[in-house]
């Protein structure tokens, strides 16, 4: 398996709006994108992570686990952010909404924050094999809410880590780290090539290895769970695949009372989450 990538301005009396100017900066195979009122963006390529909204902004910026390429805000979140940016060592441009608008898409809700940084190093399997104790494996979910909730529930319940397939996955960036609302940067991401061979793998290193299908023979409540556990997901429709499911231990159902038996991934994940923590500490 190849091994993966490794990726307050002032408060009080002595606030003023950080410097307005556009970043200079070149990168490899092309410079800045400019703007129309003179922000200078980085064009975008498969090494820059874009974050926006508060709560991912500001985890980043507290965290540090990525590298911490420039801020740009307007002149609000600005003086609202800037002691974390300035912490951070981070370069703040003062912009306009419309700037963050044009650069993100009218539909993105940034809280007039962008961040551009550089992806979190990824983790190989052989590294959390023997130091977790309880990791999510997610089977081909592409849809970057559902994982950006599935990972602010993640980190919610203290996961250590969240596999995921290298192709059938989404950009660890913009919406899905927004929806995360900053789990994306407590809970290391583990790519894969092969997914049936990353449970393989887990099940010699001893992983309790539960798939969770609507159509699973044991109730997750009932199933006699321990750590180290690895917990998979399927994609909605789909569900887990057959290789997947091979490779369980147990596949388990969550029983649900109601009229509608069936749950979106993430919801499922977090109750999923909640039973086995209960179950773990029992």
């Amino acid at each position: 398996m190849p091994r993966n990538r490794r990726s307050e301005g002032r408060t009080g009396d002595q606030r003023r709006a950080p410097e307005q100017r556009p970043a200079d900066r070149r990168q490899a195979g092309g410079g800045s994108a400019q703007s129309r009122s003179g922000a200078a963006f980085r064009k975008p390529d498969r090494d820059l992570v874009v974050l926006y909204g508060l709560h991912a902004v500001r985890e980043a910026l507290r965290v540090r686990k990525r590298k911490l390429l420039d801020l740009f805000a307007t002149l609000q979140a600005a003086e609202r952010i800037g002691a974390e940016a300035t912490a951070a060592g981070v370069p703040i441009h003062v912009v306009q909404a419309a700037d963050l608008d044009r650069r993100l898409g009218q539909g993105a809700v940034h809280q007039g924050l962008l961040l551009e940084a550089r992806a979190i190093p990824a983790l190989d399997l052989s590294e959390i094999a023997c130091n977790s104790g309880f990791v999510l494996v997610l089977d081909q979910i592409t849809d970057p809410h559902n994982v950006g909730a599935i990972l602010r529930t993640a980190a919610a319940f203290a996961v250590d880590a969240l596999i995921v397939t290298d192709r059938h996955a989404p950009d660890f960036s913009g919406v899905l780290a927004k929806t995360a609302s900053g789990g994306l940067e407590h809970v290391p991401i583990v790519p894969v090539v092969n997914l049936a061979r990353a449970l393989d793998e887990l099940g010699k290193a001893d992983f309790l290895r539960v798939g969770l299908d609507s159509d699973g023979s044991a109730s997750l409540e009932d199933a006699p769970l321990r750590r180290p556990l690895a917990l998979a997901l399927g994609a909605e429709g789909a569900g887990l695949r057959r290789l997947t499911r091979e490779r369980c231990d147990i596949v388990a159902r969550l029983d649900m009372p109601g009229p509608i038996k069936s749950l979106n991934v993430s919801n499922a994940c977090a109750v999923a989450l909640s039973v086995a923590r209960g179950k773990l500490r029992g």
